[in-house]
């Protein structure tokens, strides 16, 4: 007797949730992104608002005054859910947990001078104070965000903080041998060096700021576009010449990832200012008054990392312009 197994294809019914169809059109196949991203946000039947804010419902779009037709407009680039998110980072842990091995291995930091040292325990570990300041920030605009498609990826922003400062924390101790009295320090820096205040300041101001866009921008926009660039691209810059190239290896986590977020935060302003033109003009205001607040927040920090501290800022400050201008700007 002989068996012939045969297969056939069973076409779906449909290839996604209905409400995913309805945005990308009958009969096409989602993407895993689409379908954990487009309307998993609640809209209706809120019951009743939060003790916290009555004077708003849970999700609300009149907690910014900036406007947009459809909020499932800010689709990330990168097309980050959970599973891709969460791959993405662990691959860029290996290679950071690799060179981390590598400078313990190879005893770099033993060759590493004492002032390079100094420098970075009191003008770089602090900034892991900072680094807690964003994740609170986009942990809070999460919270007041409206639609998943901007609040997921504050979420995985908010996490990614975390991740910098554990980095910086880890090159605190390798370089003060595992005492933690050198976290401590840090702290005193942030709290009591007077380089360290105006910045220090921005941060806490941010924190009380009502209007969520706005706290994105002055965040994750501009000052984040001051600091980063300062330390981890024209700081190490001088440091490689300077016998610290153990620090520029330990960091690459921190460069590649502003690199990469680079892209969805332009993104965000792009979407926004080519929304409206009430939108672009708020976009512009808010750039205006937060490039000022940080030129000057961190001018006193660049005089103490780089030899030439105005000339670093202007040139931050002048790529920062260009690239907003080509998001839709006018700056």
């Amino acid at each position: 007797m002989s068996l012939d197994i045969k297969s056939i294809d069973i076409k779906p019914k449909r290839e996604t949730f209905g409400h995913v169809e309805r945005r990308i059109g009958e009969g096409k196949m989602a993407s895993r992104y689409e379908e954990a991203t487009f309307d998993i946000q609640p809209t209706n039947n809120f019951h009743y608002r939060p003790l916290a804010d009555p004077t708003y419902e849970l999700y609300d779009v009149q907690k910014t005054a900036v406007k947009m037709e459809d909020w499932y407009k800010f689709l990330d680039p990168r097309q980050y859910h959970y599973a891709s998110y969460v791959t993405a980072r662990a691959k860029q842990q290996e290679v950071a947990e690799q060179n981390f091995v590598f400078v313990e291995k190879r005893n770099m930091l033993d060759v590493m001078p004492e002032d390079i040292k100094e420098l970075i325990l009191s003008y770089v570990l602090p900034l892991r104070h900072y680094e807690w300041g964003a994740n609170m920030n986009n942990l809070q605009l999460c919270s007041e965000g409206y639609g998943a498609a901007i609040t997921n990826a504050f979420m995985f922003h908010a996490e990614d903080r975390l991740g910098n400062a554990q980095y910086l924390t880890r090159i605190g101790l390798l370089l003060g041998e595992n005492e933690p009295v050198v976290l401590d320090n840090a702290k005193d820096q942030w709290l009591n060096n007077e380089a360290w205040q105006p910045l220090r300041k921005a941060m806490e101001d941010s924190f009380v700021l009502k209007d969520w866009f706005e706290l994105h921008i002055a965040q994750n926009v501009i000052f984040d576009a001051f600091i980063h660039p300062l330390y981890f691209n024209l700081m190490e810059q001088e440091l490689n010449v300077r016998g610290g190239s153990a620090q520029v290896m330990m960091t690459e986590f921190i460069t590649v990832w502003n690199e990469e977020c680079a892209r969805w935060i332009d993104m965000t302003v792009k979407v926004a200012s080519a929304e409206s033109e009430e939108n672009k003009e708020l976009l512009n205001t808010w750039c205006k008054k937060y490039i000022d607040i940080a030129f000057h927040a961190v001018l006193p920090l660049a005089q103490k990392v780089h030899s030439n501290p105005e000339v670093a800022m202007n040139m931050i400050k002048d790529e920062l312009v260009v690239r907003l201008n080509k998001n839709g700007l006018n700056l």
